[in-house]
């Protein structure tokens, strides 16, 4: 089963940028694919491989902040491809 992830990772306390920047390589170096734009990144895969990546990887950006959230959204479909009709 293909989904799409919307990810948006905000540490709350200064200095905030070096914990998004790790959190976005380390989803870069997957074999999944992956977008950004400047509020969000999203990740496209099967469900299994891109749920185990996010797994260890928000485990991992949360030990390096102190406070954050990560808002997530998961659609059962791969909407990499998406133009809107207007």
């Amino acid at each position: 089963m293909k989904i799409s992830v919307e990810l948006t990772l905000t540490p709350l306390h200064d200095d905030f940028e070096p914990a998004i920047i790790h959190f976005i390589k380390k989803l870069r170096a997957s074999n999944l694919n992956v977008l950004e734009n400047p509020l969000s990144t999203q990740v496209y895969g099967d469900y299994d491989e891109v749920m185990n990546l996010l797994t260890s990887e928000i485990k991992e950006a949360f030990d390096l902040i102190d406070r954050g959230l990560l808002h997530m959204k998961i659609v059962k479909s791969d909407r990499h491809d998406y133009e809107p009709h207007f």
